[in-house]
């Protein structure tokens, strides 16, 4: 078996002005860095065995928090990228609707038939991210691992092996800086916790994002 610890990164700035990110390399807000300092303080005394995170800054300052406390390198897997958001990357969410409102409609509405202008579309994402998890699951068998990735790419691993389609990607919520944990035994994948903010002082944010 396998034990994923999958987190979100800390809140950025753009999280809280609205802006669509995708894979521009925007870093953490003061606010997030508390957010991943007080996440790995939660792991700290989890056994940890390997430390891998999206190249984005955002989510590599995320997991070297938890990384250091356990003297471990942080390791990078281009493949847990945010979304390709392509020409809304860098826009705020009010002003995208104004853009592409028909788009930006189905987005919100049926996500998985929505192709990103000049970027990804969900299935993109689930495929490149499953195609990872299964190389953990291949790699390091017995061991933990804890992978610090994105708002969209968590949640498309997550309805994958919960064996849903991307039409349930927003019926999955992920929190900044939360802990997620997925094991996988003999090419089985199961859900143990999901979207868990008690490590920030809270069990329910109440916070919306309007952009990932």
């Amino acid at each position: 078996m396998v034990r994923i610890i999958l987190v979100r990164h800390g809140e950025t700035t753009w999280n809280l002005e609205g802006r669509y990110q995708g894979q521009v390399d925007t870093p953490l807000s003061p606010r997030g860095i508390e957010q991943g300092k007080m996440a790995a303080e939660a792991l700290r005394d989890v056994p940890l065995d390997y430390c891998l995170a999206s190249p984005l800054s955002r989510a590599q300052d995320t997991c070297r928090f938890i990384a250091e406390l356990h003297g471990l390198p942080v390791h990078s897997d281009p493949r847990l990228t945010e979304i390709a958001h392509g020409a809304w990357e860098g826009i705020h969410a009010e002003d995208i609707e104004k853009q592409y409102p028909e788009e930006f409609h189905l987005w919100h509405t049926h996500p998985e038939n929505v192709q990103m202008p000049g970027g990804e579309n969900l299935e993109d994402v689930r495929r490149r991210v499953r195609a990872a998890f299964d190389d953990i699951a291949r790699d390091h068998d017995g061991q933990t691992v804890l992978v610090a990735a994105h708002d969209a790419v968590n949640k498309a691993i997550l309805c994958d092996i919960l064996g849903l389609g991307m039409d349930h990607f927003w019926q999955i919520k992920q929190d900044n800086a939360c802990i997620n944990v997925i094991e996988c035994t003999n090419g089985t994948w199961r859900l143990v916790l999901m979207n868990s903010t008690v490590h920030l002082g809270y069990l329910v944010s109440g916070i919306e994002q309007k952009g990932l």
